[in-house]
């Protein structure tokens, strides 16, 4: 496991991905590490052959989640479609063209097929929560993979970031400070003890 820059990294994943159909990059990191801005940039160096695949589009829908007991606890690996995010990562490596659902974070909700990935895409950046966790069926994941990076932030400046966040979405400072160091730090931390090594780090910029 090697620390990497973004630059480095981008030219990391050109060389590796010359000559194939496609090629998988796993992004992996706790909530508010900064997975999709780091996603979306490295698509926007890499060129338009690049897209970015968010996970979570297999978040369970809300209703799902109050039959079951779970919906204080959204955001935890049992409360994603984990299976289906494997199946969806299957068809990506064998498949030209795929639709997958995104997540729609104001209306809380998931969007069916609102996500893309179209013939001409050769390099797939995945981002999400639990890349790298051990259990299944998230470890099989491992085998699908290319590349993976780990984004690496210290659990202080974790904690800033989610509790801004959900400020951002209009909480109360209480409410957001609970939010930020209950639910969500619980699942960084589940994170953080139950994945395996990526094949880089790159550190979170503050």
């Amino acid at each position: 496991m090697t620390e990497i820059t973004a630059t480095d990294l981008v030219e990391l994943i050109k060389t590796r991905a010359a000559g194939q159909d496609r090629y998988v990059v796993a992004i992996a990191g706790p909530p508010g590490s900064g997975k999709s801005t780091l996603a979306a940039d490295l698509a926007a160096r890499l060129g338009p052959t690049a897209a970015t695949l968010p996970m979570d589009g297999f978040h369970l829908d809300n209703d799902r989640l109050r039959q079951l007991g779970l919906l204080h606890r959204k955001g935890a690996p049992e409360t994603f479609d984990a299976q289906g995010f494997v199946d969806l990562l299957r068809e990506v490596r064998t498949t030209p063209r795929v639709s997958y659902p995104t997540f729609d974070r104001d209306a809380d909700r998931t969007v069916p097929g609102a996500g893309h990935i179209g013939q001409d895409t050769r390099i797939v950046l995945v981002e999400g929560n639990y890349l790298l966790l051990t259990s299944p069926p998230w470890s099989s994941l491992d085998a699908l993979f290319d590349l993976t990076v780990r984004l690496d932030v210290s659990r202080e400046e974790l904690e800033d970031r989610l509790v801004t966040r959900w400020l951002s979405h209009g909480l109360p400072a209480a409410e957001a400070r609970a939010r930020a160091l209950g639910n969500d730090m619980k699942n960084a931390e589940h994170m953080f003890e139950n994945a395996r090594s990526p094949d880089f780090t790159l550190r979170a910029e503050c």
